[in-house]
C-alpha cells in the first residue's frame, strides 16, 4: 500500500499534472464564491478541457476544482449571507451574523482552517480505509441507510429553537417541498399543478438560495450601509486561529461525521453538514448564541462539508453510485479515460485511488492558504455599502438558479422561495429545519419503501438498526434525566433562543405565514388522496404534524395579533421589485430588465454618481453575459417580446 501511495505521489508531482491540479483549484475557488454555482458548475466548465490531457492530469484537474469549493464558498456565506452552496447554509447563518458584528475575519479564519482539516481528515481516512471501504459500505443495507437519514433529521431538530411549534412546522414544510415532483416508490407525480416545470421537483440550489440568499439581500438592502456597522480590524483574523484551536476536537468529530455522510449514497455534504451542525448545538451547554453568531457552528459545518468531498467518491469508485452531482460528472470522466469503477478497482488501480487522496489533501492545504492570503482584503468588503455588492450578487444568484433547468421557472421559483424565506425570517420561523427536511425527504422515502418491501417490519430488530437508533435514544434519555433533575430541584430550565434571527418576530408576518402554511398543508392533504398508496407515505409524514401545528399557529397568531406590518414596509418594497424583475424577465428577456434593476440598485439604493454607476453597471452587465457564455447557456428570452 505504501509503495502504491508513493508512486501516485510521484506521478502527481509531474509539472503538467501539478499545473492541471492548481488550475482546477483556481476555477473551483472562483465558482465556489459565486452563490448557486459551486462544484457542479466548476467541473462542468472544466470537462471539455480534460480530454486534452492525460488521464491523471485530467482527473487531477477535476479533483482540484471540487476539493476547494466548500473552502471558498465560506467567503460568500460569511460576507453576504448567501450560501455559496447548499451545504454551507449553516455557515451563512452563523458567519453572516458574526460579519454584522464586525467579526467577519474571525469567522472566515475558523471556516478556512476547519475546511482544510476536513479535507485532510477525509484524505487520511480514505488512505487507510481503501482496502476495507468496500466491505463497510456493503454492510449498510436499506434499513441502516434509512436510520442514518433519520439520525440526520433528529440532529436537525436541534435547530428548532425556542418556539417548538414553529420549528416543527418549518421542518414539515421543508419535507413537503421535498416531495414535489416524482414519487420515489410509485409512478406518481405529486403537487405539480399541471406544470411541466414541477415534474422534476425543486432544485436544492434554488431552495437554499431562495430561503437564505434572497431573504438576506432584501434585509441588507433595506438596512442600508455596509454588512458590518463596526470598524473591521484586519488583524482580527488571528482570533480565528485561537477559536479553531479551542474547538479542534469539534472540528475532528465533524470531519468524521462528514466522512460517514459521504460513504452513504444520497446523503452527501448537505445532510452531513446539518448533522455536524446539530452535533455542535447538542454538545454545547449555552445554546443561546446559535443563529446569532456562534463560532462552533462554523467550525462543525465547514469541517463536515469538506470531509464529505473525498468520501463522496467511495460509492462512486466502488459501486458506480455517485455520492452527488459533481461525483456523477467525475464518474463520467473515469469512464472516458477507460476506468471502470467497481469493487475490484482497489486492487486493479491502486495508483489512481491514491492519486485522489494526494490531490484532495494538497488542494485542501493550498486552497486554505490562498483564502487566508486574501482574507484581510475580503474582510474590508463588509464596510462597502451593501447595495453596491447586491447588484452583481442578485444577478449571479439568478444565473445559479437558472442553470438548474434553463427555464424561466427557475427564476420565478428563486424569488418565490425568497419571499417565503423573508416571511419565515420575520415571522420567527427558523429556516434551517426547512432546508434539512427538504434535503432528507428523498433518501428517507426511498430507503423506507425499500426497507418495508424487502424486510417487512422485522427490520426494526436488526442489530445495525438498533445501534444507529441508540444515537437518537441515548441523547433523549440524557436530556430527559437532566430536565427531571432540574424540575426536582425547582431550577428553571433554560431554553435556547430562536436560532434563525435576532430580530423581534413581526406578528403580522407570523400570522400571514401561518395562514399560508395551513392552507398549503390542507390542500396537500386533499390532494394526497389522489395518489397511489405507496406514494402517500412521505407527504403524510409531513402533513400529519403540519396541519395541527399550523392551525395552532394561526389560532395563536390571531390571539396575539398586533398590526406591525408597516415596520417592514421598506423590505416589502424591495421584495416587490425583485418579483417584478422576475416577471419582466419572463415578458421581455434579460437585457432591459437587468439594466433597469442595475439602475435602481446603483442610483436609488446605493446613491452612486451617474457616471460611476454607469461604468460599474457596464462592468457587471458584461460579466453576467460572460458567465452565460462560459456556462454555455442561453439567457432568458422574453415570452411577450422575444428579446434576450
Amino acid at each position: 500500500m505504501i509503495d502504491n501511495a508513493l508512486i501516485a505521489l510521484d506521478a502527481l508531482f509531474d509539472p503538467m499534472r501539478l499545473a492541471a491540479l492548481f488550475a482546477g483549484m483556481l476555477v473551483g475557488m472562483v465558482f465556489g464564491m459565486l452563490p448557486g454555482l459551486g462544484g457542479v458548475a466548476a467541473v462542468s466548465i472544466l470537462l471539455p478541457f480534460i480530454y486534452y490531457l492525460d488521464d491523471y492530469s485530467g482527473l487531477a484537474m477535476l479533483l482540484g476544482a471540487v476539493s476547494v469549493v466548500y473552502t471558498s464558498d465560506t467567503i460568500t456565506s460569511v460576507l453576504l449571507g448567501a450560501p455559496g452552496s447548499p451545504a454551507s447554509a449553516p455557515t451563512a447563518i452563523e458567519g453572516h451574523a458574526l460579519a454584522k458584528q464586525g467579526q467577519a475575519a474571525r469567522a472566515l479564519g475558523v471556516g478556512f482552517l476547519a475546511s482544510m482539516v476536513g479535507g485532510l481528515v477525509g484524505s487520511l481516512v480514505l488512505f487507510f480505509a481503501i482496502p476495507i471501504a468496500g466491505p463497510i459500505v456493503l454492510m449498510l443495507s436499506t434499513p441502516e441507510l434509512f436510520m442514518l437519514a433519520l439520525v440526520g433529521l433528529f440532529f436537525a431538530s436541534s435547530m428548532i429553537g425556542k418556539d417548538l411549534a414553529k420549528g416543527l412546522a418549518a421542518a414539515a414544510l421543508g419535507v413537503l417541498l421535498g416531495v414535489v415532483g416524482p414519487a420515489q416508490a410509485a409512478a406518481d407525480f405529486r403537487f405539480t399543478f399541471g406544470q411541466v416545470y414541477l415534474l422534476d421537483g425543486f432544485s436544492l440550489t434554488i431552495v437554499a438560495l431562495g430561503l437564505f440568499g434572497v431573504a438576506e439581500v432584501i434585509s441588507m438592502l433595506a438596512q442600508g450601509g455596509g454588512i458590518s456597522h463596526q470598524r473591521m480590524e484586519v488583524s482580527q483574523w488571528g482570533d480565528g486561529f485561537r477559536d479553531f484551536w479551542r474547538h479542534r476536537w469539534l472540528v475532528l468529530r465533524a470531519s468524521l461525521i462528514g466522512v460517514l455522510g459521504g460513504f452513504v449514497p444520497a446523503v452527501g455534504a448537505s445532510a452531513s453538514t446539518w448533522v455536524a451542525y446539530g452535533h455542535a448545538i447538542r454538545s454545547t451547554k449555552d445554546k443561546s448564541k446559535f443563529g446569532k453568531g456562534e463560532i462552533r457552528g462554523i467550525a462543525a459545518s465547514e469541517g463536515a462539508n469538506n470531509a464529505t468531498v473525498i468520501s463522496d467518491l467511495v460509492p462512486t469508485l466502488l459501486f458506480s453510485v455517485p455520492g452527488g452531482p459533481a461525483a456523477a460528472i467525475f464518474l463520467g470522466a473515469l469512464f472516458s479515460f477507460g476506468y471502470y469503477p467497481g469493487p475490484r478497482m482497489v486492487t486493479q488501480n491502486p495508483d489512481l485511488m491514491f492519486l485522489i487522496v494526494w490531490s484532495v489533501a494538497l488542494t485542501s492545504i493550498v486552497g486554505a492558504a490562498l483564502c487566508f492570503a486574501i482574507t484581510p482584503m475580503l474582510a474590508r468588503l463588509t464596510r462597502i455599502p451593501f447595495a453596491i455588492i447586491a447588484a452583481p450578487l442578485v444577478l449571479v444568484m439568478v444565473i445559479g438558479a437558472y442553470q438548474a433547468t434553463s427555464t424561466i421557472g427557475d427564476i420565478f421559483m428563486l424569488f418565490m422561495l425568497g419571499a417565503l424565506g423573508w416571511l419565515m425570517k420575520h415571522g420567527g420561523w427558523p429556516r434551517a429545519p426547512a432546508l434539512v427536511g427538504f434535503v432528507l425527504s428523498g433518501p428517507m422515502e426511498q430507503y423506507f419503501w425499500l426497507t418495508n418491501q424487502i424486510h417487512g417490519w422485522s427490520w426494526l430488530t436488526r442489530p445495525g438498526v438498533l445501534v444507529i437508533a441508540s444515537i437518537i435514544v441515548i441523547p433523549l434519555l440524557i436530556s430527559g434525566v437532566r430536565k427531571l433533575r432540574q424540575w426536582q430541584s425547582n431550577e428553571a430550565v433554560t431554553e435556547p433562543e430562536d436560532t434563525d434571527t435576532a430580530e423581534e418576530c413581526n406578528r403580522s408576518v407570523a400570522l400571514m405565514l401561518a395562514a399560508l402554511a395551513a392552507t398549503l398543508f390542507l390542500y396537500a392533504l386533499w390532494e394526497t388522496f389522489t395518489f397511489n398508496p405507496a406514494s402517500r407515505l412521505m407527504p403524510l409524514l409531513a402533513i400529519a404534524p403540519g396541519v395541527p401545528l399550523t392551525l395552532w399557529l394561526v389560532f395563536r397568531g390571531v390571539r396575539e395579533f398586533k398590526p406591525d406590518l408597516a415596520r417592514d414596509a421598506g423590505e416589502l418594497t424591495i421584495l416587490a421589485v425583485l418579483l417584478a424583475y422576475a416577471v419582466a424577465l419572463w415578458a421581455i428577456g434579460l437585457t432591459i430588465p437587468t439594466l433597469a434593476l442595475l439602475c435602481w440598485m446603483l442610483l436609488a439604493r446605493a446613491q452612486m454618481r451617474l457616471w460611476t454607476a454607469a461604468l460599474y453597471g457596464a462592468v457587471v452587465f458584461a460579466a453576467i453575459w460572460f458567465l452565460f457564455d462560459v456556462l454555455r447557456g442561453d439567457p432568458p428570452v422574453g415570452a411577450l417580446i422575444p428579446l434576450s
